[in-house]
């Protein structure tokens, strides 16, 4: 099919001081700063958040629970082959965002290449995902700091309210410090998950206090597959399955490369970068650790299932465990110490990505227009304190029932991250269809997912498969909880993908909104500023180089080449 016209002057309607694409997004005009994110995020701040961005509690912590309920074959291969998945996901959304850097985030993808419906729902139930996820982070710091500081002496509340006010800081003061604050606390997490890969390779080959070579001896005894609910290969099934699940989980929040793109200098260059490092990302920090992790710990050991039973400490993580168990005297101190950045880490980017969420939402029309006004410094300030103002949530954790009411919500809020996963899939699927339609090559993209449309097909069709059986245990005959269906999971479970469906339906309904035709989609405005941006900064970069000092191309060689 022949290209269509490419000029920017199809692709916007002039209406005064601001544009609007023809898919909706307002644009502001030249010289007006009211509306718009600042670029302020550099390369290595953008890396090093891409390495950081899922590493968390979900592999200190949760990698236990998985191996005492399944085995290490079970979580080694649910590891995999969801980080595979992982992959695809994240490769998708690359070549839109190297293509076209929208302040908008992923939802504007959706907006512009498949239908504003799909922005629409996208956006909410994004936004909705870390609204919960931020007081519930601010709830784990308190818990961990009781290791230090128990409840009777200092109310959790205490704590709540100074993270809150910290991370609420680190974020009005500008991108600029965001990413200087992320880049810091991701190169600490990075630090120690190397450490720890470091320290359980030595004692996997005998090099701790008991000199034994433990090699794959508890993938022989007890076994490398566990059972769950069930016995026989049907357990064995139903353990992998919900070790599948739950590393679904621990991946959640990679795609936050995707809400960054509007504030990151050199998008052509920067984000395929950080998209790249995300596969040696998962097959470093979380196949290796968890393959070392199930050498030195037998799914049935005592400490392992007493930890599997806590949450958010040191006394929770299985490396703790391993290190016990290979007789190293280790304070955990250290490993809470650990925890509890991580966790604060978590908090202010959940905290960043919320407001950015909205932000996208306003500048697309989707929301009330002043959720889209930024401050001198670039932050969406009435969208930083409206998510601000419901992470105040977190004090319901103060309260025991409540804690329980708030687990729900966790529940309820972890299928958004699912369906977000499958939005930019869907998204890009017609993202290919629309620069196919419209003569766009190969050679013209910054970046092309490896795997093109096909493997976001695929990736897709396992993710809807993972959404739709996520809460599979409420199905399933468990002798513990026999004759008593589980309701409330069931409800909090599968909420979502209702929700999800609903705000499409009413928003093509209300709205009137009709799906993008591939020939007619919008792939155009905002490039031609964007190329332009890209020649000014290689320009600039080109001139500095000349000017480069031995020392500082040793770096750029070097540790530059990573960051």
């Amino acid at each position: 099919m022949a290209a269509i016209d490419r000029k920017p002057s199809n692709d916007t309607v002039e209406k005064g001081p601001e544009s609007e694409t023809k898919s909706g997004e307002i644009l502001p005009a030249a010289g007006d700063d009211r509306t718009q994110l600042h670029r302020g995020l550099k390369a290595r701040h953008v890396t090093m958040i891409a390495i950081g961005g899922a590493i968390g509690t979900g592999l200190i912590i949760g990698t236990g629970s998985g191996l005492a309920r399944a085995g290490p074959a079970s979580v080694l291969i649910s590891y995999s082959m969801v980080g595979f998945l992982v992959y695809l996901v994240m490769c998708a959304l690359g070549e839109m965002a190297s293509w076209l850097p929208l302040g908008s985030g992923f939802t504007g993808y959706a907006t512009r290449f498949c239908d504003p419906a799909l922005g629409f729902s996208m956006g909410y139930t994004y936004w909705f995902k870390y609204i919960i996820l931020s007081p519930n982070q601010l709830t784990a710091a308190a818990l961990v700091l009781q290791y230090w500081c128990p409840a009777e002496k200092v109310n959790p509340g205490v704590w709540i309210a100074v993270f809150l006010v910290l991370i609420v800081a680190i974020n009005y003061l500008g991108v600029k410090f965001f990413g200087e604050f992320e880049f810091w606390l991701s190169s600490f997490k990075v630090i120690v998950i190397i450490g720890l890969i470091i320290l359980s390779l030595v004692l996997v080959l005998g090099g701790g206090p008991d000199h034994d070579r433990k090699g794959f001896r508890y993938w022989h005894h007890p076994g490398a597959f566990h059972e769950y609910i069930e016995t026989g290969s049907t357990g064995r099934f139903l353990a992998f399955w919900a070790t599948m699940v739950q590393a679904t989980f621990a991946f959640l929040g990679t795609e936050l490369i995707g809400v960054t793109v509007g504030e990151t200098q050199n998008p052509r260059r920067n984000i395929p970068r950080a998209i790249k490092l995300t596969f040696w990302r998962i097959v470093v920090f979380y196949i290796v650790t968890v393959l070392l992790l199930g050498m030195l710990v037998p799914y049935d050991s005592p400490e392992l299932i007493f930890a599997s039973k806590k949450s958010n400490s040191a006394a929770a993580s299985p490396f703790v465990v391993a290190i016990k168990l290979s007789g190293v005297k280790v304070l955990p101190g250290i490993m809470n110490a650990c925890i509890l950045l991580f966790v604060i880490s978590a908090a202010n980017s959940d905290l960043y990505i919320a407001s950015r969420t909205l932000y996208g939402l306003a500048s697309e029309a989707k929301a009330p227009r002043i959720f889209a006004y930024t401050n001198n410094a670039g932050v969406p300030v009435y969208s930083l304190g409206l998510s601000a103002s419901i992470a105040l949530l977190a004090f319901m954790n103060v309260s025991s029932d409540a804690k329980v009411i708030f687990g729900y919500f966790v529940n309820l809020v972890s299928i958004f991250g699912l369906l977000t996963w499958i939005s930019i899939l869907v998204s890009h699927i017609y993202f290919v269809r629309a620069r196919n339609a419209q003569g766009v090559q190969d050679h013209e993209l910054a970046y092309k997912a490896p795997f093109g449309k096909w493997g976001s097909y695929g990736a897709l069709a396992f993710c809807i498969l993972i959404a739709i059986f996520k809460n599979f245990n409420v199905f399933v005959h468990n002798p513990s909880t026999y004759g008593n269906f589980d309701y409330k999971n069931f409800i909090t479970g599968y909420l979502g993908i209702p929700l999800y469906l609903i705000m499409i339906l009413g928003y093509k309904v209300l709205m009137k909104s009709p799906g993008v035709k591939p020939e007619s989609a919008d792939i155009w405005s905002g490039k031609a500023a964007i190329d332009a941006e890209e020649q000014e900064f290689l320009a600039q970069e080109a001139a500095q180089r000349g000017q480069e000092t031995r020392a500082q191309k040793w770096y750029r060689y070097t540790l530059g080449w990573l960051f």
